[in-house]
Formats: C-alpha cells, sequence, structure tokens
C-alpha cells in the first residue's frame, strides 16, 4: 500500500527529473508556477502536501502530463521527447520556417544512415 508519504516522494523525484531535463533551477521553476523555490525543494524530497494542488501548473511549465508526475505511466511518453538534448532540437525545429524544417530533416536522414 502506496503511503501519502510515499507517493509525494515519488512525485518529488519525478519533479526534480523533470526539471532538471529542462534545464531549469528550483528558483526558474518556482517562478513559472507561482510559488517559492522552498516550496519546490519541499516538493522533490516529498515534505508537502501542497505538489498535487500545484500539479496542473508543475506539469505545464515541465511539459509533461499529470499522469506522468502522478504515477511515472504516461500513455503519451512513447511520442513525447524525454531527453534534453531531444528537446532543445524539437523546440530549434519548431522556430525554423517550413523550407527549413525539410531542409533539416534531409539532414537529420543523411546523418542517420551513416
Amino acid at each position: 500500500m502506496l503511503t501519502s508519504m510515499s507517493m509525494s516522494l515519488d512525485i518529488g523525484t519525478r519533479v526534480r527529473a523533470a526539471r532538471r531535463d529542462r534545464g531549469l533551477t528550483q528558483d526558474e521553476l518556482a517562478d513559472q508556477v507561482g510559488v517559492s523555490r522552498s516550496a519546490v525543494a519541499q516538493w522533490e524530497t516529498g515534505r508537502s502536501g501542497q505538489v498535487t494542488g500545484n500539479l496542473s501548473r508543475i506539469a505545464d511549465v515541465l511539459e509533461v502530463s499529470v499522469e506522468y508526475l502522478m504515477y511515472g505511466d504516461d500513455k503519451r511518453a512513447a511520442a513525447e521527447v524525454r531527453q534534453g538534448d531531444e528537446l532543445a532540437l524539437l523546440r530549434l525545429y519548431r522556430e525554423c520556417s517550413a523550407d527549413d524544417r525539410q531542409m533539416l530533416l534531409r539532414t537529420a536522414r543523411r546523418l542517420a544512415r551513416n
């Protein structure tokens, strides 16, 4: 049986991992969610029950689903980017024009064959 403390710790572990994957500090996450840095530190160590009240905002900022934060299981996970470098490439791709996107895809396909 999962206790509230163990569930908070698991959520906190996933919050910390997602925050680090996105290259955010605790201060930056706190600012974007609208809480104090100490609240983020408490979430990440499982010492605060307030994490569940903020899950939607945390998930939005970290670009993960609430399901992932709660259970570590995200039905969209296979289709989503997980690593920081992949996320950076995806963001850069999205900023490109349609022509540049096609050039990037051709280059990536050529590189993948080598």
